[in-house]
């Protein structure tokens, strides 16, 4: 049993540095003075200042932004009433209706960057931010619903009766019953949407158009160029964002 124990205690910290190891040093030399990423010359935060004094980069980061909030916000909308919605159906049906909508979760998201392209050409609607926003909004509402709906599959059904005992209407109880109980597992959802939607690039480089640009899309073109240690800091930036983010998101739900 040792022997077995010390093994997979060797194989769990080869398994982690395998993930973290290029993480961390791409964060260690976001730090590095030199231009040049192979050789360390020291500690300094010039490139922070640099990304700070970036204007491009500024912009992107409002777009960014905003189509992570808005796209949130609308996968919310959708997601909930969806996992809500669902509850009440016949378990066939519900089944049926619940593999159809989580399709943009099993489809590779090429396929689903060239089908949204081809939609937009065919209903003639110009590429911008409102087309960024509506492809994160479509695969980021299956996330959403499937959080809250195993949320919903541990509330006591019983709750509701009580309610509908007492005088509540559906409406009511859904407002004063159920909503309460279902908002860490909403606010973990909308966390997690925000960070998929904040990171995502191939959706968004099939459905960006002019002055659409996201910080994925200008740290590729950025990458394209050439590498510069301003991209490091910014990819450092991101990874500590995005952690936090979901730890927070894992943090609510377990409440």
């Amino acid at each position: 049993m040792k022997q077995s124990g010390g093994w997979l205690w060797r194989a769990s910290v080869a398994n982690l540095f395998f993930l973290y190891g290029p993480i961390a040093a791409l964060m260690l030399f976001s730090f590095n003075a030199s231009r040049l990423s192979a050789t360390w010359q020291g500690w300094s935060l010039q490139w922070y200042r640099a990304l700070w004094a970036d204007q491009a980069l500024q912009a992107a980061a409002v777009n960014s932004l905003w189509v992570a909030t808005v796209s949130t916000v609308l996968a919310l909308l959708l997601g909930v009433g969806l996992a809500v919605g669902l509850e009440g159906l016949p378990g066939r049906r519900q089944r049926q209706i619940e593999q159809a909508l989580l399709l943009p979760l099993v489809i590779p998201e090429v396929m689903m960057g060239v089908s949204l392209l081809l939609f937009f050409v065919l209903v003639r609607m110009p590429l911008s931010l409102t087309t960024v926003i509506v492809g994160h909004a479509l695969f980021n509402v299956p996330v959403v619903m499937v959080i809250v709906r195993a949320r919903l599959r541990k509330l006591d059904p019983r709750l509701l009766e009580v309610a509908a005992d007492l005088g509540a209407s559906y409406w009511g109880a859904l407002r004063y019953v159920t909503l309460p109980l279902l908002r860490p597992a909403i606010l973990g959802a909308g966390l997690m949407a925000f960070t998929i939607s904040l990171d995502d690039f191939i959706v968004t480089y099939f459905t960006a158009g002019p002055g659409a640009t996201t910080l994925p899309l200008k740290v590729y073109s950025m990458i394209k160029s050439g590498l510069s240690p301003e991209i490091n800091a910014l990819s450092a930036l991101f990874v500590i964002v995005s952690m936090g983010l979901i730890g927070f998101s894992l943090l609510l739900q377990r409440r």
